[in-house]
């Protein structure tokens, strides 16, 4: 692990005396591309911008290699921000928008020209230097509005759902490029969005939020495979999440059968939730299954299939790269190890709190 680089200490925010985050700790590491993830009004955009100092929180700091930047101006930070809507000036040609920082710092004529050739060659867009801003797309947009952040060598880069507006194959092209980008810079990254499979695809590390809180910190693999609670399971991806029993360690009490699984250490006889990812249940013969059920939908949805069947008194949403009838009668089969337990919230407080205060 890199050695850390930014630190924000029980930060509370609020507007408008609505409290926006409560007590918000939260580490960042040198070259660490760390995505905020989680729905419109959670707090994922609030904590970028006091990042960048365009809002001040109402308590706790903010350090920045070991200084602390709470009350700093952005102007004085080492961080950029590339925003949703990039912010390019349409009166200016590219190099205009790539030299304009550069110019304010009063540059010279031959290091803004170097630098403009160094961020155009970074982003792809070389020979564009005279190009117009309306001309161009919105994925060249974007490397432009990348390219201004860059040639003032900030240690970190902040990114406001910078990929929102783009159609889905220039979105996904992007999010390669910025992986590409952000190797070759060696900077850290700091992303904001509310796409799963974003967040999933680019970062070293996710932080998802719920309610102005953290619900659980991670890399993608670990967010996806081992939820810590309900909310991120049923926010990052699909899943089944079905209320039971811990009867002992090993065996779990769901829908009236006690199934087999690998999760130890949350006591007898518990309420917990349980997950199953739509891609880890096995459709078998109605024999053969640990339930039993008809199929009631068949959704084609390119690669996979999404097939809905009613079991044991609950809708399974199950996907697989094979068809089946509607109507039939079918078994489902669990894996132990494709069964993640989680333990319930006793209050509401605590189920939007999740993890945070632990």
């Amino acid at each position: 692990m890199e050695k850390e680089l930014l630190r924000l200490e029980h930060i509370r925010k609020s507007f408008d005396d609505r409290v926006i985050i409560e007590d918000l700790d939260l580490t960042i590491h040198e070259n660490e591309f760390v995505t905020l993830l989680g729905p419109s009004g959670c707090g994922k955009t609030t904590i970028l911008r006091m990042i960048g100092g365009f809002a001040t929180p109402d308590r706790g700091r903010i350090l920045f290699d070991g200084a602390d930047i709470t009350d700093l101006p952005p102007e004085k930070r080492q961080v950029n921000t590339v925003f949703q809507k990039y912010s390019l000036f349409s009166h200016m040609d590219v190099a205009e928008n790539i030299a304009f920082g550069l110019r304010l710092k009063k540059k010279s004529r031959s290091y803004i020209r170097d630098k403009i050739q160094y961020a155009l060659k970074l982003v792809g867009l070389e020979g564009y230097e005279h190009a117009r801003v309306q001309e161009l797309s919105g994925g060249q947009q974007q490397r432009i509005a990348i390219a201004r952040a860059v040639v003032n060598e900030p240690k970190v880069l902040l990114f406001d759902e910078p990929l929102s507006a783009l159609d889905l194959k220039m979105r996904q092209n992007m999010q390669r490029e910025l992986v590409k980008i952000k190797r070759e810079l060696g900077i850290t990254f700091v992303f904001v969005t509310h796409d799963q499979e974003e967040a999933l695809s680019m970062s070293d590390t996710v932080v998802v939020m719920n309610q102005g809180w953290i619900q659980q910190i991670g890399t993608p693999e670990s967010v996806y495979n081992e939820p810590e609670n309900a909310f991120v399971a049923d926010f990052i991806g699909d899943s089944n999440i079905i209320p039971g029993t811990m009867v002992h360690d090993r065996l779990v009490h769901l829908l009236g059968k006690d199934i087999p699984c690998i999760n130890e250490g949350f006591g007898e006889n518990v309420p917990v939730d349980v997950q199953i990812r739509p891609e880890d249940i096995t459709i078998c013969a109605p024999e053969d299954g640990q339930y039993r059920g008809q199929i009631t939908q068949v959704v084609f949805k390119g690669t996979v299939y999404d097939i809905t069947i009613e079991a044991g008194g609950f809708s399974w949403l199950v996907q697989t790269i094979t068809g089946h009838e509607k109507g039939a009668e079918v078994g489902i089969q669990l894996a132990p190890s494709n069964i993640v337990i989680m333990a319930k919230p006793e209050s509401e407080d605590e189920e939007a709190a999740g993890d945070a205060e632990e």
